[in-house]
């Protein structure tokens, strides 16, 4: 069994120690380009091959705010990107209130494309009481959100690491590496920068991995 094999089988021992009266809402935050996505998935199918308990994912990027509601800020600005993309307001009462305490369990994964112009018409679906809702995004532990979860886990790169993972990533969709290192300098890295300074995320998790080497992650409790 490799390294991250064990890492990911440690996070889902901890997963499986939750105990609620309601599904577990499992935050995977962090910053772009850290690997949340894939690490959320990953877990989702370690804990389906350890436990018969319903396995949800959802990622927030499906949940933001249209485009044309971020009146605030200049859209490309870093405050705009922390302060109004994500729809938190729909993140509490679409997908996190309802799997929790006195909830009716009726959630839905998704409000719009990833591009947050297309509207999706995503079911209402119903959570078994002992699911586990695995969620990945940026932002979670804000503070209209981070009463919701159950256990929290903070992905952590360097901000350098950001820069390139994300340049690489998504230069596929824009029109060139530069442009993607643009965007990461002036919106993305600044306004994650305002989340890490004003949440401190890392020490406020649960569980912390460090996921600069994604084949030797490193795992610890937060303190």
């Amino acid at each position: 069994m490799g390294h991250r094999a064990v890492v990911l089988g440690k996070v889902a021992e901890e997963v499986l120690s939750v105990e609620r009266g309601h599904p577990v809402r499992v935050a995977v935050d962090g910053c772009s380009a850290a690997g949340k996505t894939t690490l959320a998935d990953e877990l989702g199918g370690v804990l389906r091959g350890r436990t018969e308990r319903e396995v949800i994912r959802v990622g927030l990027d499906y949940f933001k705010r249209a485009p044309e509601l971020r009146t605030t800020y200049p859209i490309e600005s870093p405050e705009s990107y922390y302060y109004e993309v994500y729809d938190n307001e729909a993140i509490r009462a679409r997908l996190l209130e309802p799997l929790g305490p006195g909830g009716d369990r009726s959630y839905t994964t998704a409000l719009r494309e990833a591009n947050a112009v297309t509207v999706v018409d995503a079911p209402v679906r119903t959570a078994s009481p002992q699911a586990i809702v695995i969620v990945d995004g940026c932002f979670l532990q804000r503070p209209e959100l981070d009463d919701c979860w159950d256990l929290r886990l903070y992905v952590h790169v360097s901000f350098e690491t950001v820069l390139h993972r994300g340049a690489q990533r998504d230069a596929a969709w824009m029109d060139s590496p530069e442009a993607a290192a643009h965007r990461y300098r002036t919106r993305y890295i600044p306004g994650e920068r305002l989340y890490v300074n004003e949440i401190s995320p890392a020490t406020h998790a649960d569980l912390l991995i460090d996921n600069e080497d994604p084949s030797t992650p490193v795992l610890t409790r937060a303190e």
